[in-house]
Order: C-alpha cells, then structure tokens, then sequence
C-alpha cells in the first residue's frame, strides 16, 4: 500500500486542508475589511472569495471579527514556539523579546495587509474585543515555555503566568504606542517586553513559589 493512503497520512492530509481553509477565510476577511471597511462586509462576502458555504465558515468562526482576530492568533503562536526553539543560554527577557518583535518585523516585511491588520485591531471596539480573547489564550501556552525555560513549576508557580500576561501586556502597550511614533512595531516590542521581562533588581526578594529557581 502507498504510504499516502494510509490512515495516517490521510488525516495529516485533511488537517492541513481544515488549517488552509481557515487561514483562507482570516486572510480573506482581512483583504475585503481593508477594502471596503469592516462594517461593510459580510460573512457571505468572505465565503464568497474561498468559494465555501457558510457552514463552513461557521466551522472554524462565529463571526468575521473572529476570523480577522485569528490571524494575530497564529502569530502568537509562532512566537510562542519560537521562544521554545532558542537556546537555553539565552536570557529570558532577550530570548521573549526577540521571539515577538521577529514575528511582528517578519509582518512588516513580507506582507503589508497584515501591518494594516494590526491598525484595524487597534481602531475597532469589536476587534479588541477578540484581540484580546486572542491573547487570553495565547497567555497559557506562553507560561508554559517560560516555566519549561526556568525550571519554575508550571502549576505552582505564579512565576511563568504573570510574566506570560506582562507580556502581552507588553505588546498591547507597544501597539498602542506604534500608532503615534515614528518607531517601527517590532522596535518598539522588542523595548517593551524587555522591560517587563528583565530579572529583579539584586536583592528584590520573591516569595516563595513565585519565581524562577
């Protein structure tokens, strides 16, 4: 039998067409809302430019701002697995801030809608709103690599959580501040997860249970 056509092989291909169909949609989404406006779009325009029926969309989103939304998503995602790939020599604060201004400096470069996504998430009320789920989700993900990283316990400690926040945190506060400068996003990143990821100052005390050991 080809290896292809085993079971296997044919649920790795359908979930690779599930995660392009999805990201067709965001991307879609994204395009028509830069184009016409958000509030000038509908479901059935987005599933009109994939060529796929509502319940399709339906599958992966509840409405279009969540499809729009997902696109930061992902790229959590990808700076979160990029923190996991970088060495361990690295310090903290400097391998957190290079793995979310390399994302955001790689949006910059390679495709302008996604500059004017980040404009769009910034501007509209209901896109905050799932921008902000978006980064809800992403905080676990997160905590788990800080704690993987400085052998804090990822259930115990508060440690990995709090930073794992801050630095969302973080890249909000930099958004928002891209918006009024001259300063590109991923410059601006990269200063504000520094700063809320640099070690204590010597002889600040942690409590116990609370930081890196």
């Amino acid at each position: 039998m080809n290896s292809t056509t085993t079971p296997s092989a044919g649920a790795g291909l359908r979930e690779r067409k599930k995660l392009e169909t999805r990201q067709a949609l965001a991307l879609a989404a994204v395009r028509l809302a830069i184009e016409r406006g958000l509030e000038n779009i509908r479901v059935e325009d987005i599933t009109g430019a994939v060529n796929v029926s509502r319940r399709t969309f339906t599958n992966y989103f509840s409405c279009k701002e969540e499809a729009i939304a997902s696109l930061s998503g992902d790229r959590f995602s990808r700076a979160v697995q990029s923190l996991r790939d970088r060495p361990l020599s690295e310090p903290l604060a400097d391998a957190l801030a290079e793995a979310f201004a390399a994302e955001h400096e790689i949006a910059a470069q390679v495709d302008r809608e996604r500059v004017e996504l980040i404009r769009m998430l910034m501007t509209s009320p209901a896109l905050q709103g799932e921008a902000l789920k978006v980064m809800v989700t992403a905080e676990e993900p997160l905590a788990k690599v800080i704690a993987d990283r400085t052998g804090a316990d990822p259930q115990g400690d508060l440690y990995p959580h709090v930073l794992a926040a801050a630095v969302f945190a973080a890249v909000r506060a930099a958004t928002g501040h891209w918006a009024t400068s001259d300063v590109p996003l991923a410059e601006l990143i990269r200063e504000a997860v520094r700063q809320v990821a640099a070690p204590p100052d010597v002889g600040t005390a942690l409590a116990p249970g609370t930081g890196p050991r």
